[in-house]
């Protein structure tokens, strides 16, 4: 394409922009008048409405340009606060959970407890065939009970017996009681107990079957209370402290609240996740709640606290983001930087004050320094005027 060409089309596109810009920014009227362009030439670009022509031949007080004072709407800051409240999805397992398994190996004669009973610590639920441990007991008591006479004998005939043969003896007892006291264990082995008290789930095993140590005989769960294992986002690793209040809901149970604390905090972030793990305890007195529940766990905190503008006020520039903060009839231009995006409110860092005003509207005419009439006083001013004019 020829040079001129690409000039010709180049120019066209720049004309119908600044058409565009002129009918629908406001205030562009009066920017154009206060370039020093010919009139005809600023209605042909942007035609002035009867109010924006009659503000421009009164010194533009509306654009901010001709003189007079820009007129804005402007908005309180307030001070919100951020991060006092965290919520999480969790898990819940009981504080104790074992699975059985016998000691030795052999047939199982009789199970003693069903699913879902609950068993108190050192309860037998099981047991396995012992007729030849009892019998091993019993050979091992008759040979305690003899070694102990024979004791007595050599004791009773010190006069004539070495010291030899009475350290014999005694060594003899004193093997004799270990023999029987590891028959009398091997027998208890025999009885599967209970570790801790709590609750039996579902038994896979019946009485003839074959098991080995490694058999799981029954699965107790202890739930008198309740470990909840969430994650947190990385920003509340210093907030959460071992011990603080947690509050949770069962998905299970919509509705109902219980109470916890912090039993224990991860020693470092998830990598991937970029998040912590946290485990609450929960007191489960009434036996409520079951392991391998979904709890709603939330935490309250301090908090920060931040400024926050009516997202109308915020502006963006090469250097970044700024709001315009009305003092004494003029603006002053304040960089933010903004911490919270929300649809009512941002959240700002920034070097202004609760109850300081920030321009909302008519931001499009504002320079540093300049005056500014707020629509506020106007509305008050008028009301005032009405008063008098009204007594």
């Amino acid at each position: 394409m020829r040079v001129w060409k690409q000039l010709l089309i180049s120019l066209g596109v720049i004309s119908a922009g600044v058409l565009l810009w002129g009918r629908f920014v406001p205030g562009a009227n009066a920017m154009l008048e206060a370039t020093g362009l010919p009139g005809t030439l600023v209605a042909a670009i942007a035609p002035a409405g009867d109010g924006e022509a009659q503000g421009g031949r009164e010194g533009g007080r509306r654009g901010g340009f001709g003189g007079g004072p820009a007129l804005v709407a402007t908005k309180k800051v307030a001070m919100s606060v951020v991060n006092d409240r965290l919520n999480a999805i969790g898990d819940g397992e009981a504080i104790r959970t074992v699975t059985v398994t016998p000691y030795a190996t052999g047939n199982l004669t009789e199970v003693l407890v069903k699913s879902g009973e609950r068993v108190e610590q050192g309860q037998v639920i099981a047991r396995l065939d012992s007729d030849e441990q009892r019998i091993a007991a019993d050979q091992a008591r008759v040979a305690r009970d003899s070694a102990r006479q024979k004791l007595t004998r050599i004791e009773n005939l010190k006069s004539t017996m070495s010291t030899a043969e009475l350290q014999d003896a005694q060594t003899a007892l004193q093997a004799a009681e270990l023999a029987l006291q590891n028959a009398e264990l091997t027998l208890r082995r025999r009885d599967i107990t209970a570790p801790y008290s709590g609750v039996v789930g579902i038994i896979s095993v019946n009485p003839g079957d074959y098991v080995t140590t490694s058999s799981a005989i029954a699965r107790i769960d202890d739930r008198s209370e309740i470990l909840v294992d969430f994650w947190v986002p990385e920003r509340f690793a210093t907030s959460v402290r071992v011990g603080g209040a947690v509050t949770a809901t069962a998905v299970a149970r919509p509705g109902e609240t219980f109470t916890g604390e912090v039993q224990a905090i991860d020693n470092r972030i998830d990598q991937e996740s970029r998040t912590l793990r946290v485990r609450a305890q929960i007191d489960n007195p009434e036996d409520l709640l079951r392991a391998g529940m979904s709890f709603q766990v939330t935490m309250r905190f301090a908090g920060d606290l931040y400024p926050s503008v009516d997202p109308l006020s915020v502006q963006w520039s090469a250097d970044g983001s700024y709001v315009w903060r009305v003092k004494d009839e003029k603006v002053e231009r304040v960089p933010v930087h903004i911490v919270q995006r929300n649809p009512d409110k941002v959240l700002v860092k920034a070097e202004i004050a609760e109850g300081d005003q920030i321009v909302t509207e008519g931001v499009q005419t504002l320079r540093p320094g300049g005056a500014v009439r707020t629509a506020a006083r106007e509305r008050d001013q008028q009301t005032t005027s009405s008063v008098t004019e009204g007594s």
